[in-house]
Order: C-alpha cells, then structure tokens, then sequence
C-alpha cells in the first residue's frame, strides 16, 4: 500500500462522470452506448450483489478489470448493515470476501450505506436508522476500520434518505462526519436522498445542506425515485428513494448547487435499478439524464480552479482493529424493531407495540416520531419480507 501520509494534499483531479453498473442486462443494455463512446470516466460496482454467483461472465470480469487498472473502479457495498448490533458470521464472510476481491481488482475506494438491515436476510432489505449514542458511533467506527483494512484504501459512508423526524435529519450530518472520521474516510453525498428529506420534513435546500460536512464529500450519487400517499395524513406524499424513475429536474439544480461547494469532490454518480430500465424510452432517458449531468460537470469544471485536497487515503501504520465492538442491548432493539415492523398488520398496531417494547424512552425516541414516516418504515420493511 502507498506510503503517503493521508494528511498530505495531493494534486486536485478533475471530478469524473460515473456510472453505478451492475451485472444486470437491462442496466447493460442502457449504459452500453455511453461505455462504447468512452464517456463513462469511472464505473461503480455493487460488489457484494455478486458474492453468491458461481459464474461471473468473463466480458464484465474485463470491463471491471479495464476501469481497475486505470484507477476508476468504485466499490459500493449494499448488504454488510454496518450498523447492526451484534457482529454476524454472515458478516464476517463479507469482510473476507472484500478482502479477497480488493487484491483481485484494486478499488479506488469502497462505500457503503449508513444503517442497518431489518429481517435476518441481509440480501432483501433497505437500511434503516439507529439512535445518534455515543455507543452507536463507537461501533460504526469499529465496523469502517475493518472495512478500511480488508481494502486498504479510501472508505466512505452514504447519507440515508429515510429519517423518522426533523431532529433526526438535523442531526444525520454531523454523525456522519464523526463516524468517518477516525479512518480519515470520506461521504457519498446522495442527493436524491437529500431531495427526499428536503420534501418529507420541508426543509430549505441551503438549510439542510448546511448541516452536512461538504468537506468530506468524495461522490455524489443522483438517481430517481418515487410518490407513496400516506395514510396517515390523507393529501401528503412521502419522498420513496427507489431507483426506479428518471432523475428528477430538482435533483439536477441540487448537483449544480453542491459542486462548487465540495472542494474534494471526485466522482458523480448516476444510478438506476435494472427493472425500471426494460423499455427502450426508458433506456433512452437514463441515456439523457447521464448526459445532463455530464454537462454539468464540465460546466463547473470550465470555472472551478481546483485546489489540492483530500485524498482521503488510510492513516499509517494501518493496523489491524482489535476484538469486535458489539452492543448486545441496540441488537435487541434492533431485532425487536424489524419485528414489529415486518409483522404489524396495520400502522395502529406497529404503534402499540412499539410503546410496550424496550425502544420506548431511550435514544430512538420513538415518541417523536412523525406518524407518515412510522407507516413509511413499515412499508419499507415489508417490501422486503
């Protein structure tokens, strides 16, 4: 590994329009001709959604490989739950096999979501938050130094598009950057999640974007989402990041906004599910979205003097972290909540149970929870049974 202190700068790098590409045929069909014209300057790769398939093709073993070998390739992981907790075997096994596969194809740097997963499948599931303690932060920071040290290289978090109240949004940020922090690591700035939380709490754009530490944003990620009608309050609709939908014209005024506003920003991200890519309008619109997003990265690029930054590479020595940090009493709570969220026949019941459970009067103050956002989270978490 490079022997560069990671409070060195280094020279500003032009910030690259990337793609999130997976093994999916309708994702494939729909990037190809951005790949084949040489647009694509980095590609992000969900690498864990292959850690079960026997045979990976050789064709996409030689693109990842080719955007490896330039420096370009970036690890997004999905189902760790670095936040879960009790430390599971499953687990563990991520770990390894990231470690395995980082000396395969090189990264330059890996991420993953901030939260943990409801349900015991880890493979069908959507983060949720936990209680900002000062015991959840020491254990995030114990699950990103392993993470730094199977991949030896750049780590990062994602903000989370989902809060159950203000204060919680209010506070995401600033947990974010003391999470990160010890292993020098980095934040994806997700702005289709921010766009979900400006319009779930109604917040101003400037004012939430204030609270999040723009210094240590590597990535952007942009994507599309979708409307649900809560049922709680009848006329309301609840911001849902789905992947699945055409990048919405707010979400494009964001990026132009935060670019200039995040000194050590490398990579912008377009990301879209496979399954909302099976038309050819479809697949021609995602086409559009990447090229806008291209133009506005050249655009910012043709005034911005860049100055040297933040590589965010590992402190050295990098050792190796100690014994497991795990919370035995926030696994309970953990469990007792994906529970009573995946089994709750109606939101009146899920609200019952949750005021006789061991989460009532602590840190996930419950009792402030929003009532749109309570019945989102169970509709999160029965998506995924």
């Amino acid at each position: 590994m490079a022997s560069t202190p990671s409070s060195a700068t280094t020279p500003a790098s032009p910030v690259l329009a990337a793609l999130a590409c997976n093994l999916d045929a309708d994702l494939l069909t729909a990037a190809f001709p951005l790949l084949e014209q040489g647009r694509v300057a980095a590609l992000e790769w969900s690498f864990d959604a292959l850690f079960a398939v026997e045979q990976v093709p050789e064709w996409f073993q030689e693109l990842l490989r080719a955007y490896s070998a330039q420096g370009r390739l970036l690890g997004h992981g999905v189902y760790c739950s670095l936040l879960s907790g009790r430390w599971t075997h499953a687990q563990q096994q991520w770990l390894t096999q990231l470690r395995t596969l980082a000396r395969q194809l090189p990264f330059d740097h890996v991420t993953e979501h901030f939260g943990f997963f409801t349900g015991a499948n880890f493979h069908a599931g959507a983060p949720l938050p936990i209680p900002y303690t000062s015991a959840t932060l020491r254990l995030g920071q114990d699950r990103l130094q392993r993470v730094q040290a199977a991949c030896e290289c750049p780590v990062g978090l994602e903000n989370l598009a989902f809060a159950y109240s203000l204060d919680e949004v209010r506070r995401h940020g600033e947990f974010l950057e003391k999470l990160v922090e010890p292993v020098n690591g980095f934040l994806i700035l997700d702005l289709h999640n921010v766009y979900c939380q400006l319009h779930n709490f109604r917040l101003p754009a400037d004012e939430l974007l204030a609270l999040y530490p723009l210094h240590r944003v590597r990535e952007i990620h942009l994507s599309g989402g979708s409307w649900a009608e809560s049922g709680q309050e009848p006329g309301r609709q609840i911001r849902r990041d789905t992947h699945d939908d055409a990048v919405p014209a707010e979400v494009f005024q964001l990026l132009k906004w935060a670019l200039p506003r995040c000194p050590n920003l490398k990579y912008v991200v377009l990301e879209q599910v496979g399954g909302a890519l099976r038309t050819a309008r479809s697949q021609a619109q995602f086409r559009v979205d990447f090229g806008r997003m291209e133009a506005l990265v050249q655009e910012y690029q043709k005034g911005s003097a860049r100055q040297p930054g933040n590589a965010f590479r590992p402190r050295l020595p990098l050792a190796p972290p100690g014994p497991v940090i795990e919370d035995e009493l926030l696994h309970t709570q953990q469990r007792q909540l994906g529970h009573i969220l995946e089994t709750a026949a109606s939101f009146e019941q899920a609200r019952q149970r949750l005021q006789a459970s061991s989460l009532a009067h602590t840190a996930w103050q419950i009792e402030h929870w929003e009532p749109a956002m309570l019945e989102t989270a169970i509709s999160i978490a029965q998506k995924w049974q």
